[in-house]
């Protein structure tokens, strides 16, 4: 594929946003002509995702003023006319699809554009016009034909960027490093109020507005991280996969159960507390680029689904916050609670656990690569035998349901089954087992966790956890910022821990702290 710069990408050589006539590629004139608006209200960039083989979405908001109070971006009280336009080349010289919109006041003036009818496993460029105004350029994909096996995907996948904590560099040198997919994990923004999560030295950003509860708030919140130039050059750069976390809606928030019962926070009864997820839901569909079928049904959002790459890789993206038991002792780490081994308790909910073990049944894939947000192997903090001292919020909290997870791909025949993770801020891989507690027990996959964005600040740089020494299966970890590079082929998947050694400045550069392999058919992660 042809490399397209990220000034290239964010500038497109149309200069102040005037439209330019491209050869063999004007816009057709349409509504979108007319549409009053005097100044560029592509201020929060474009975006694509949700790759398929004859199609993806394409995306934008527009706005004039992306910290307006009411989160409506300045826009005037009326739909407005978009068009739109794709292409087989950066010059978009060769358009082959194109089309008006309209984004509509009562979605923040969003589009979302769903796309058919495009070739299998090809590049696609796209932008997007309104008025005299046009955007930058995105690049795109659609996944290949379902019987076809590519000869590699380049993936990265990333999560964790708190505003308030650092600039968003490492999103920049993701773009630069090109890949095909990016899968986001969550906490894609935080709910906080300015100053309430402090890291040491102070917060070299500050949050706009108070904490998000309401949708204005919420959309005010995407609106000021979706004005960030490095997180706009990530997305224009090739399709995302995104699931949320926790801090898309509230701190460790649980099904319909809050963290706390804050009646400042719409917290302090289930009714409003799900107001709150209704508005953070519907401020979420609005500013990425989902599918119509993940529209919101009031606090209700399905974003659990499959992307399949051909024949090499299912993406099983999943939600763990949404169905899940609430967490036991609170949500920190406690000491020998017995109940967390209970048969009934379940992070996915009935309903996503028999989807997903239906996909392991029916996968046909090389590599079956679960993209979810909470750590699955198990991290026990505490050395004697008879003391387990484990998070109540990630897969240990839920030892059963990791069990049947993990059981279900085995007894599926997955023939790679990887698990991607985000949430805890550090970069770890580690093998994966049926039962961590016998020694003998084989490996039967692997686990990828990518460190924040950045989410709490520069990091020490270590490079060990005490806890390594009695869970053998921890094979690594690092405390800087970053994101994981991924190189998947039939043979093998290489993933390339990327770090930067600081954030609370904007331009560190990026380099490989560790890279490690996982060959077909052979389980368990290999030093490169």
């Amino acid at each position: 594929m042809d490399n397209i710069s990220r000034r290239a990408i964010l500038s497109a050589g149309l200069g102040a946003g005037l439209v330019v006539a491209v050869p063999g590629a004007a816009f057709a004139t349409s509504v979108a002509d007319n549409s009053g608006i005097r100044s560029d209200p592509f201020l929060l960039g474009i975006a694509s995702g949700e790759p398929w083989p004859d199609g993806f979405v394409i995306w934008t908001r527009l706005a004039l003023d992306p910290l307006a109070e009411d989160g409506l971006g300045g826009m005037p009280s009326r739909n407005v006319a978009v068009a739109w336009e794709v292409a087989e080349d950066a010059n978009m010289r060769t358009v082959v699809a194109r089309g008006v919109e309209h984004a509509r006041i009562e979605t923040a003036h969003s589009v979302h554009v769903e796309l058919r009818g495009m070739r299998p496993g090809r590049e696609y460029y796209y932008r997007f016009r309104t008025g005299r105004h046009i955007s930058p350029i995105g690049r795109t994909l659609t996944s290949p034909a379902r019987h076809e096996t590519p000869s590699s995907l380049a993936m990265a996948f990333a999560s964790c960027s708190q505003y308030e904590h650092g600039y968003f560099t490492a999103y920049s040198r993701l773009a630069q490093d090109h890949p095909d997919l990016v899968l986001h994990l969550g906490d894609y923004m935080y709910e906080y109020k300015k100053g309430s999560y402090v890291i040491g030295g102070g917060n070299p950003r500050d949050h706009q507005g108070p904490e998000t509860s309401t949708l204005q708030g919420y959309r005010q919140r995407h609106a000021q991280y979706k004005s960030d130039a490095d997180l706009q050059a990530a997305h224009a750069i090739a399709p995302w996969l995104v699931v949320w976390d926790d801090h898309e809606v509230d701190n460790n928030w649980a099904d319909e159960v809050p963290e706390n019962k804050d009646a400042n926070q719409l917290n302090d009864t289930t009714e409003r507390f799900r107001q709150r997820r209704t508005a953070a839901f519907q401020a979420y569909y609005e500013n990425m680029p989902l599918r119509p079928s993940s529209v919101p049904a009031g606090f209700d959002m399905k974003i659990y689904r499959t992307i399949q790459w051909g024949q090499l890789a299912n993406f099983h993206m999943m939600d763990t916050r949404q169905y899940r038991d609430d967490q036991l002792a609170g949500d920190g780490w406690q000491k020998n609670v017995a109940e967390r081994l209970a048969e009934d308790r379940s992070i996915t909910g009935d309903e996503q656990e028999k989807w997903l073990l239906d996909g392991f049944k029916n996968s046909t894939q090389r590599w079956d690569i679960l993209g979810q947000q909470v750590f699955f192997a198990e991290r026990d903090r505490n050395k004697a035998l008879d003391i387990d001292d484990v998070s109540m919020d990630g897969w240990d909290g839920y030892a059963a349901s990791r069990r049947r997870i993990t059981q279900g791909w085995v007894d599926a025949n997955v023939r790679n089954a990887v698990v991607l993770t985000g949430d805890v801020h550090r970069n770890w891989a580690n093998d994966l087992k049926v039962d961590y507690k016998d020694p003998a027990s084989p490996v039967v996959g692997s686990e990828l966790v990518c460190t924040s964005i950045t989410s709490t600040g520069n990091g020490s740089g270590a490079t060990t956890d005490s806890t390594m020494g009695w869970n053998p299966h921890l094979k690594f970890y690092n405390d800087n910022r970053g994101y994981v590079n991924t190189k998947i082929t039939k043979d093998a998947l290489t993933a390339d821990f990327r770090t930067l050694d600081y954030v609370t400045t904007p331009g560190a550069a990026v380099s490989t702290k560790a890279s490690f392999v996982i060959q077909d058919g052979i389980r368990g992660l290999q030093a490169k």
